[in-house]
């Protein structure tokens, strides 16, 4: 052990994080362009018009690689318009991970289906393609993909399961914009993806969404959902035709222009901004290689997938390498480093009660399976994968911005704290119950 790592901060010895870190995790980069662009849209009292968002989601679909782009208020409304794309309807199921953010799967009890959750690969955190086919039935429509925090899921495997049962796959890339599974872009491999670009996400725009596809219908559908604006005399899909003019959902989707003109401009330096996290987030994990206990969340370097932005950075927690050391007391120690880092991620959503006792509806029975013939309700224990991960991950620094002295002392902290396992195992609490929380960072 190095004389730098000896004594720890928790202990009295010096920080590892000495230096200001500046604007290096500042997100979004806001800069005069992007004023200007939203100030256009505020003098023209434009704010509620769509000839901005048409011009962005042009622009985002040519990015994307897909035929369709479609702005929505939120992620979570592009997302349900995926569901309802997909002919989601009563009595369906969808597939979803639990150990996720509500908005992937929970809409779907608007649409009158429910949700079958499954398990995740602990050290990817997304679906676990082993666990899928079994929880196939005649009523599912689709399966619901989260690329998790920045990790592409893997989507070979998913594909194919999909295709041989014949059913949708809806891609939630709320967390990995950008991103790559094996070089090609994640949100263009199954039959739509959805995705929030709100202020906290690595493409971060205000409050919007995004609905991207190749399949007409779906798009249209979309539009039906709640674009009523935009549901008229040019729709195309037969089935919808008789209905145009009134929203099908009754909803309200349409993106505000302001975050509209915002997100033209922040897709304009997009590729390049996450090339510099990239780099920076690399580096920060090349330095923590050899440390035992923390190991990198992040793909393979030569299977040509990444992490886009790499929003909501976390680090696999391995406490059996530090002799059983809770994550807690891990974290503990390395924010008093000068580093701000705690246990934990989302908790899993079929613990929660509103997937097992709520009655959303009115229906005299759990809304979990009001619209189905069978108890879809999964107890603790039922997915031990998701039911570990929180007290084996932890957060990290969302690094904007390259710089070798400020990265390499925050990597320092967790080095400390590792190698000085041994020191923090005579004070260590353990990790209490339920670590995470039911709101990722409080915002989606």
């Amino acid at each position: 052990m190095s004389e730098a790592t000896e004594t720890l901060a928790l202990y009295g010895g010096p920080k590892a994080v000495q230096t200001d870190r500046g604007d290096i995790i500042d997100w979004p980069i806001i800069t005069h362009e992007d004023e200007e662009a939203v100030l256009d849209v505020l003098h023209r009292r434009a704010m509620s018009g769509t000839d901005v968002t048409k011009l962005f989601e042009e622009e985002f679909a040519a990015w994307q690689g897909t035929e369709y782009a479609l702005g929505f208020s939120t992620g979570t409304a592009a997302l349900q318009a995926a569901m309802f794309g997909c002919g989601v309807g009563v009595g369906d199921e969808i597939i979803c991970q639990s150990l996720t953010y509500w908005a992937s799967c929970l809409q779907v009890y608007s649409l009158g289906g429910t949700v079958v959750f499954c398990d995740v690969d602990p050290d990817t955190m997304c679906m676990d393609p082993a666990d899928i086919e079994h929880r196939i039935t005649d009523r599912t429509k689709a399966i619901m993909v989260v690329h998790y925090v920045g990790h592409p899921a893997d989507m070979d495997p998913i594909m194919e399961i999909a295709r041989a049962h014949d059913i949708k796959v809806i891609e939630d890339v709320s967390h990995a914009q950008g991103g790559m599974y094996k070089g090609q872009m994640t949100g263009t491999f199954g039959d739509v993806a959805g995705m929030s670009l709100m202020s906290g996400k690595s493409l971060a725009v205000g409050e919007a969404g995004m609905m991207v596809t190749n399949d007409l219908e779906i798009h249209e559908r979309g539009i039906a959902l709640g674009h009523y604006g935009r549901f008229g005399a040019d729709i195309k899909t037969p089935s919808l035709q008789p209905h145009v003019g009134l929203p099908m959902g009754g909803y309200k989707y349409r993106m505000h222009q302001m975050s509209s003109a915002m997100g033209r401009v922040q897709l304009k330096y997009y590729d390049e901004r996450c090339v510099e996290i990239q780099k920076a987030m690399n580096y920060f994990w090349d330095l923590l290689e050899d440390v035992p206990g923390v190991k990198a969340h992040r793909p393979a370097k030569d299977s040509g997938s990444t992490m886009g932005g790499w929003y909501a950075a976390r680090g696999l927690y391995r406490g059996e390498e530090l002799g059983g050391l809770s994550a807690t007391k891990f974290c503990q120690a390395v924010t008093a480093e000068g580093v701000s880092c705690s246990p934990g991620i989302n908790k899993p959503l079929h613990l929660h009660p509103l997937f097992n006792t709520t009655d959303v509806y009115g229906h005299g029975k759990p809304t979990r399976i009001a619209n189905s013939d069978r108890d879809l309700r999964q107890p603790p224990g039922s997915l031990p994968v998701t039911e570990d991960i929180p007290k084996r991950y932890y957060a990290i620094p969302w690094f904007k911005h390259y710089d070798e002295q400020i990265i390499g002392e925050h990597a320092l902290a967790y080095r400390k704290a590792a190698e000085n396992y041994e020191r923090l195992l005579e004070d260590d609490p353990g990790d209490a119950e339920g670590l995470g929380g039911w709101h990722f960072f409080d915002h989606g």
